[in-house]
């Protein structure tokens, strides 16, 4: 019989240390009036407790295991978005399987910056949809904290740290369905956003060692791609899959700026009661943002609801979900 997959927990988890704006002022050249007027971000949080992204995304591993009722041995795959991991090696996936003791899982991160949920949920619907894996764990978590230059106020007083992830099962009943339709696309283009770059040696000399740069974005091209290619994107899935934008219970964007989301909706014609964020609060918290926001009203969604991220390739995506 064919399979489907099934939404059935989600669960998000933020570190305690809040980061007002304010507190930034003292160390660069903001303030509290302009980071509001222009991202309308108000606090964040920062990991400063020794917490790294695998303990933020082990956070809501246990958040979905409880939710769920399911054994920790239950889990088959567990999948982590991040571009902002322990290490390059091991997997952050891998040290949360451990943390958990999902002992019969297999784990991997995938890379696709702020557009990371959008991806690993398509991901791990497909090796859902195969048969042969039951119960799969997709986790978006960020420390992105320590990848800023907190010198550079473009990009430093957008980012918090935060994690949020969802449980999806195997079902044989149609009816049970969650995930409808798809679109995921990339670019190419790695200047717009980057960050992390390691640069190859020139010499071999006793005085090498590894170093990665801090996040970088132009602004500017963030803020015209995600509001002119990216609503486009969103048009066309849901024209695909029968639905109008104002068939929509929800709009869940990347919780990049509040200001990209206000113009996404006045592009879809769409008041913002739909579109759930936490952007005020959390700031950006790249992958996890979108997650993290569905949690937040995962219990009162009962329609079709589109979820749509953006971020570094360029890549972006978008998932429609019904329950």
């Amino acid at each position: 019989m064919p399979t489907y997959t099934k939404l059935v927990a989600m669960g998000q988890y933020v570190p305690e240390r809040i980061v007002t704006n304010d507190e930034l002022a003292t160390i660069m050249d903001t303030s509290d009036e302009w980071i509001q007027s222009h991202t309308g971000i108000k606090t964040r949080r920062f990991a400063m407790n020794g917490e790294n992204t695998s303990d933020l995304a082990t956070e809501v591993a246990q958040q979905l295991l409880q939710k769920s009722g399911l054994a920790a041995t239950a889990i088959d795959l567990i999948i982590v978005t991040t571009i902002t991991p322990d290490a390059l090696t091991p997997a952050t996936a891998c040290i949360v399987q451990r943390n958990v003791g999902a002992s019969n899982a297999f784990a991997f991160d995938m890379s696709a910056a702020c557009a990371g949920f959008t991806f690993g949920l398509a991901t791990a619907d497909k090796f859902i949809r195969s048969g042969q894996y039951q119960n799969v764990m997709v986790i978006s978590a960020e420390v992105n904290s320590k990848m800023m230059d907190f010198k550079d106020r473009t990009a430093a007083v957008f980012f918090g740290d935060g994690a949020g992830g969802a449980l999806l099962q195997a079902t044989e009943d149609p009816h049970e369905n969650n995930l409808i339709a798809e679109k995921l696309q990339t670019q190419g283009n790695p200047e717009v956003i980057h960050s992390g770059r390691v640069q190859p040696i020139t010499t071999v000399a006793a005085t090498n060692y590894p170093q990665t740069d801090a996040f970088y974005q132009n602004g500017r091209e963030v803020f015209q791609f995600a509001t002119t290619v990216v609503p486009e994107q969103m048009r066309g899935l849901l024209a695909s899959a029968g639905y109008r934008p104002d068939d929509l219970q929800y709009v869940i964007c990347h919780q990049a700026n509040l200001r990209i989301i206000e113009k996404i909706a006045a592009t879809l014609a769409l008041p913002m009661t739909k579109f759930p964020h936490n952007v005020e609060d959390l700031g950006n918290t790249s992958s996890a943002g979108v997650a993290m926001a569905l949690a937040g009203v995962f219990d009162q969604v009962n329609g079709p609801t589109l979820l749509t991220a953006f971020g570094g390739g360029l890549a972006y995506g978008s998932v429609l979900i019904k329950k």
